[in-house]
C-alpha cells in the first residue's frame, strides 16, 4: 500500500462522500461518532483498495457499499458492548432532545430516523439501500443474497418499518 492514496481512490471518495456519509448517519445519531465512522470507513476503503479489481458484472459501489456496511455493523456491534459513558455526566438534563435536522420536514424526517434506529443491523441496510435507489439485483449483489430473498425481506422490512411509524406517530 503506498502513503498517498492513488488519485482514482481519491476521485471515488469524492464522488461517493455523501453515501458514505447517510451510512454513517443511519448508524450513528451521534455527530462525533458519526464522523469517527465516516473516517473510519475511509480508512478501511483505502486498506482494501490495492485488492479491488475492476468488474465488467459489478459496479464498484456496490464494493463501496459492502465495505462501508460491514465497518458500520463492526462499529455498531462494538459500541453496543461496551457502551461509552454520557459525555455530559451525572449533572445533564435527562432526556435532551436531539437538534432536528435541517429541512422542511425535520420533524417526520426526525421521526424516520427514529423508526430505522429500532430496526436490526441487516433491516438497516435494507432501508438504505431501499433509499439509496437500489435494483433488486444490486441489492442481492451487495448483500450477498438471491433478489428473491431481498424481495422477501424488504417485504418485510417495510412492514415492519411502517408499523415503527404508527406508533411513533
Amino acid at each position: 500500500m503506498s502513503a498517498a492514496p492513488a488519485p482514482e481512490f481519491l476521485k471515488l471518495l469524492n464522488e461517493y462522500q455523501p453515501l458514505l456519509q447517510r451510512v454513517a448517519r443511519l448508524y450513528c445519531p451521534d455527530a462525533d461518532d458519526r464522523q469517527d465512522l465516516y473516517q473510519e470507513m475511509v480508512l478501511q476503503l483505502w486498506r482494501a483498495w490495492p485488492r479491488y479489481e475492476v468488474r465488467a458484472d459489478t459496479k464498484v459501489s456496490t464494493w463501496l457499499y459492502r465495505v462501508a456496511l460491514n465497518v458500520a455493523i463492526t462499529d455498531l456491534r462494538r459500541r453496543t458492548r461496551a457502551p461509552v459513558p454520557d459525555r455530559l455526566g451525572a449533572a445533564a438534563p435527562p432526556d435532551l432532545p436531539a437538534p432536528p435536522p435541517d429541512g422542511p420536514d425535520a420533524d417526520d424526517l426526525a421521526q424516520l430516523y427514529r423508526a430505522i434506529g429500532q430496526l436490526s443491523n441487516v433491516e438497516r441496510a435494507f432501508v438504505l439501500l431501499y433509499l439509496e435507489e437500489r435494483t433488486y439485483e444490486e441489492m442481492a449483489d451487495i448483500l450477498g443474497i438471491t433478489q428473491n430473498n431481498v424481495r422477501v425481506k424488504m417485504h418485510r422490512v417495510q412492514d415492519k418499518l411502517r408499523h415503527l411509524l404508527t406508533q411513533l406517530a
